[in-house]
C-alpha cells in the first residue's frame, strides 16, 4: 500500500469555470486508501459519488465505484463512404431509427469484440439515454495535415461519432458490487478483485461492440458503408506500470492519452476535436477530457431552457445541423447551453502541452432518441 501522500492536479486554466462540488469530489477521492494521483480534466464536474472528467491512479487496491455503472462507454469514429455533398441530414433526421433490437448478427458482433453474449444483447445497437449520441459529421479544418492522412482521412468525406456504452451491463455489475461492498475497495490479489475485473472486460468489450452496431445501424440507415478509425473507453480500470511502481488506473469520463488519437466533441451545437496526445502521460494519469463536461445539471438545464427556446428551436443548431430528440426533457437537458465550451475545454490541453489538434468536425446530424415505443 502507498504511504505517501496522494497528488491532486486540476488541469484548467483561470478562464476554465469548475464547480467547487467537483474539487470536493476529487479531494475526496485522492484520499481514500491506496490513492496515489487524482487527476481532474478541463471537462471536470460533479458526478454520483465521484467526479467525471477524471483519473486516479492506486496501488493494492481498486474502486469499482470511480468506474462507475456505465463501464466501457467510450467513442467510437467511423468514417464514410460518403461525399460530404451528398449530405441529406433533413432526409436522415426524418427517416433514422436506432430504437427496438438490432437485427444483425449480435453473437458474431460480440465475437469480433472478444467477448461472449451475456443477457443484455436485446440492447445491443442502442444509444441508451443521457449525453449518449451517433452523429454524423463533416470535416470543417484540418490542422495538422500529416496526422490526418496517416488516419486516411479526406477532407470531403463524411464521419460518423458513436457515444455510448454498454446499456443495462455496466449497471448490473456495478450493482452486484455496491450491494457487498457499497463504495468499498478490492484489493487486487482478491477473488473478489478477479470476479469484478472479468465482468468488467466483458462489459468493456461489449460496450465497443455496441458502438459497433450502432454504426452500422446508422450506415445503413444513410445508405453508406465505412470503417473504423478508431474506438477508446472513457470509463474503466486497468492495470498500469509507471516509473518507479504500478497499479491501477481508473478513468471517469476521461478519454486515454495513451492509445493514440481521439475525439473530444462538444454539445450537439458545437465542433469535436480530433487530437493526437502528445507528453509521457504520467503527469496526467494518462487521460484526457472526454468531451466539454456538463456546465449545469439537468434539473437546471430544463429550468433555464424552456424559458428561452422552444423543443422546435432545439431541433436544429447554430450549425444548420439537425438533432433526433423525440424525449422533451432530454431535449432541453442536453441543450448546447447546458455544457461548456469545447474550445475552452481543449485549449486548456493544448496549453498544457497535452495535445495537438489535427481537425475540427462539425455536426451534421445529431441522433439522440425516438419516442419510446411498447
Amino acid at each position: 500500500m502507498n504511504s505517501t501522500l496522494p497528488r491532486v492536479r486540476v488541469i484548467a486554466s483561470p478562464q476554465s469555470w469548475v464547480e467547487g462540488e467537483a474539487l470536493r469530489q476529487l479531494e475526496a477521492a485522492a484520499r481514500l486508501p491506496g490513492m496515489r494521483s487524482a487527476v481532474g480534466l478541463p471537462d471536470l464536474h460533479p458526478g454520483k459519488g465521484a467526479p467525471v472528467g477524471a483519473a486516479f491512479t492506486s496501488q493494492g487496491v481498486f474502486y469499482p465505484f470511480l468506474v462507475g455503472n456505465d463501464i466501457g462507454c467510450g467513442m467510437g469514429l467511423w468514417a464514410l463512404d460518403l461525399p460530404a455533398r451528398k449530405a441529406k441530414p433533413e432526409r436522415w433526421a426524418a427517416r433514422l431509427d436506432l430504437e427496438g433490437p438490432w437485427e444483425g448478427d449480435a453473437e458474431a458482433m460480440l465475437a469480433d469484440a472478444g467477448v461472449r453474449p451475456c443477457g443484455f444483447e436485446a440492447s445491443l445497437g442502442t444509444v441508451g439515454g443521457g449525453n449518449h449520441f451517433a452523429e454524423v459529421q463533416r470535416v470543417e479544418a484540418v490542422h495538422d495535415a500529416r496526422a490526418f492522412q496517416t488516419l486516411k482521412l479526406e477532407t470531403d468525406r463524411l464521419l460518423l461519432l458513436v457515444h455510448s456504452g454498454s446499456r443495462g451491463l455496466g449497471e448490473h455489475i456495478l450493482r452486484a458490487h455496491v450491494d457487498r461492498h457499497g463504495a468499498g475497495s478490492l484489493a487486487e490479489e482478491s477473488a473478489e478483485a478477479r470476479t469484478y475485473l472479468a465482468r468488467h472486460d466483458q462489459a468493456v468489450g461489449w460496450a465497443r461492440a455496441n458502438r459497433a452496431a450502432i454504426a452500422e445501424r446508422v450506415m445503413r440507415g444513410v445508405g453508406t458503408a465505412g470503417r473504423r478509425v478508431l474506438d477508446v473507453c472513457h470509463n474503466s480500470v486497468t492495470p498500469k506500470t509507471w516509473e518507479g511502481g504500478q497499479g491501477w488506473l481508473h478513468r471517469k469520463g476521461a478519454a486515454p492519452s495513451d492509445q493514440g488519437p481521439v475525439v473530444i466533441p462538444g454539445s450537439r451545437g458545437a465542433l469535436s476535436y480530433l487530437v493526437l496526445p502528445l507528453g509521457d502521460g504520467e503527469d496526467h494519469a494518462y487521460s484526457l477530457a472526454h468531451g466539454a463536461g456538463r456546465k449545469w445539471t439537468r434539473t437546471h438545464a430544463r429550468e433555464r431552457l424552456r424559458e428561452r427556446f422552444t423543443p422546435d428551436a432545439l431541433l436544429r443548431t447554430t450549425f444548420k445541423s439537425h438533432v433526433v430528440c423525440e424525449d422533451r426533457d432530454l431535449l432541453f437537458e442536453e441543450a448546447p447551453p447546458a455544457y461548456k465550451a469545447i474550445d475552452r475545454v481543449v485549449g486548456d490541453l493544448v496549453d498544457a502541452g497535452l495535445v495537438r489538434v489535427v481537425a475540427t468536425l462539425a455536426p451534421l446530424l445529431t441522433y439522440k432518441t425516438r419516442s419510446r415505443r411498447e
